[in-house]
């Protein structure tokens, strides 16, 4: 039996860039909170940590924090600060 579960991860404008890409599919063990991902997505490269540290997360739409379970299926949209208003 598998235990890992897999979520969608979105990038928006900074982040995209960061990441290289615009959305991936994610695999974590059962327990991950988003902290968790946070720390996986951030380990890749400098760039895409800084951005994540400036970012607001929504799960599935509504607001998350780090301590927040993930659950398997669910979306991830990592938003960026946006400049303008």
């Amino acid at each position: 039996m598998n235990d890992a579960m897999t979520l969608s991860v979105r990038y928006f404008a900074g982040a995209a860039e960061a990441a290289g890409r615009e959305a991936e599919e994610v695999a974590l063990g059962p327990a991950s909170t988003l902290g968790d991902l946070v720390a996986a997505l951030g380990a890749r490269g400098p760039a895409l940590a800084r951005v994540l540290a400036a970012s607001s997360f929504l799960l599935d739409g509504v607001s998350a924090r780090a301590e927040d379970r993930l659950e398997p299926g669910a979306t991830l949209d990592v938003l960026p600060p946006f400049a303008g208003g």
